[in-house]
């Protein structure tokens, strides 16, 4: 069983910086090309980043040059560093991944898309 798992978020002021993590629940499980989105009370859930499975990045121009997303390949983790927060980046943050099956050193194919559970990221002004 597959399960995706953010961890990270929490409260901070307007400027601050906060991190967040998303992993696979097993260490078979890896991540390939991955996405985090967020979702603001009331709003729809919209994207955020991408980081694909060359490492290439994009991200939404909102949080340009604010945000990045890297691969931490010995924790089999992808994190979010996001500086110089705003109120208005406040909300649930979800990372969605491709999962692949890593076993005695070989990489399966990709078995399936998962969502993380999300973990709150509130800014204050």
């Amino acid at each position: 069983q597959v399960r995706l798992v953010e961890s990270g978020g929490g409260l901070v002021q307007a400027g601050g910086s906060l991190r967040l993590s998303c992993a696979a629940s097993d260490s078979i499980f890896r991540l390939n090309a991955m996405g985090w989105y967020r979702q603001g009370l009331g709003k729809q859930r919209e994207w955020v980043a991408n980081l694909n499975n060359d490492d290439t990045t994009s991200y939404a121009d909102s949080v340009k040059g604010r945000f990045t997303v890297s691969r931490d390949n010995a924790k089999n983790t992808v994190i979010l560093q996001m500086n110089s927060l705003k109120p208005e980046d406040t909300g649930v943050y979800y990372c969605n991944s491709e999962v692949y099956k890593f076993i005695g050193g070989t990489a399966g194919p990709v078995i399936g898309d998962y969502w993380g559970q999300g973990t709150q990221v509130t800014v204050s002004s």
